[in-house]
């Protein structure tokens, strides 16, 4: 059918694939640390607090006094590419498209900061994208980044009159191919170092254990992921969680307290990963890589590894490739 003359431009019909993960600031200084604390930490899937009680304390207390300290942390880790979390995650689009050659349109974009999923969600749609595959790099589900990451694309097709069909990414904590880039990856960095670790600590980011009470799986998807790598791998390995901020109890054990006692225990020679990171960035980075490992040595560790995390590598890569294809079954052929 002959379209009329006056009709609009309709663009050729697209599947799209939004990677997406936590964000980042814009620059290693204060202004722009605080700009994204406000935005991260207003978030009420992240802080569950009451807005009454966590109001006054956010802008009284954190955003007057975390920036400087935290751009500071920034300021170790940052590259000519900007945050290593944006870079990596741009990267693995980028791989991911030429992965999946021109079956379908990838993009990235983070929850907090830019680019951001409204507007690379509405980019994809007008570039002609009337399904959407919505993918948060988090292999463990946790209300607190794959929920609120899905709420924010949600809340955007909201204002649409034209919405995409979407599909989000379940978490892939105990899939084989997730297990197996794992294993393989980390044997690998593993055979390279010129020691050999006594032990294994796999340190995720932690949470307020009421999540746990309240019904948040992330927990159980942490410890099921650190027991089967272990039994894959046939050794033993450590789990614990890091990153804990305020006055909350929070999951445990806390992976500084786990280093500090180490070498107490006769353990002085130490490898670390952080398996719940799809990219290295500030945590694993700077937290374990540097203050993790002041606090190991200041005990009296006297070898630390930090192991990367599968960012961009083959392996990696591998990895997201086929889960992106398996969830896009129906949408598009098999390989």
């Amino acid at each position: 059918m002959q379209l009329p003359p006056d009709h609009p431009p309709i663009p050729p019909r697209k599947i799209g694939v939004l990677l997406t993960n936590l964000g980042t600031p814009d620059a290693p200084d204060a202004p722009a640390v605080r700009r994204y604390l406000a935005e991260f930490l207003s978030d009420r899937r992240v802080v569950e607090i009451p807005r009454a009680i966590w109001k006054p304390i956010l802008h009284g207390i954190v955003l007057r006094t975390r920036p400087a300290k935290s751009a500071h942390a920034y300021s170790q880790v940052w590259t000519e590419d900007g945050s290593p979390l944006a870079a990596i995650t741009k990267r693995q689009a980028v791989k991911l498209q030429e992965r999946m050659s021109d079956t379908v349109l990838v993009d990235w974009a983070m929850r907090y900061g830019k680019p951001a999923i409204p507007d690379r969600l509405t980019a994809m749609k007008d570039a002609g994208c009337e399904r959407i595959l919505l993918a948060p790099l988090y292999p463990q589900y946790c209300a607190a980044t794959t929920a609120t990451a899905n709420d924010f694309a949600f809340l955007t097709l909201a204002g649409m009159r034209w919405q995409p069909a979407l599909r989000t990414l379940p978490p892939y904590y105990d899939h084989p191919d997730y297990l197996d880039a794992l294993q393989r990856d980390i044997e690998a960095q593993l055979a390279a170092l010129d020691f050999t670790p006594q032990r294994l600590l796999l340190s995720f980011h932690g949470m307020p254990e009421r999540t746990l009470r309240k019904g948040d799986p992330y927990h159980c998807h942490c410890r099921k992921t650190s027991r089967l790598l272990g039994e894959r791998m046939q050794i033993e390995v450590d789990t614990s969680f890091q990153s804990r901020f305020g006055r909350d109890k929070w999951l445990e054990p806390a992976t500084d307290d786990v280093l500090k006692a180490y070498p107490a225990q006769g353990i002085t020679k130490i490898a670390i990963a952080a398996p719940g990171f799809s990219a290295d960035c500030l945590e694993t980075i700077e937290e374990l890589g540097i203050r993790g490992k002041e606090d190991f040595e200041a005990a009296g560790g006297t070898h630390f590894a930090r192991l990367d995390c599968l960012n961009d590598r083959p392996d990696g890569m591998a990895m997201l490739e086929a889960l992106i294809r398996r969830e896009l079954a129906g949408w598009i052929a098999p390989a």
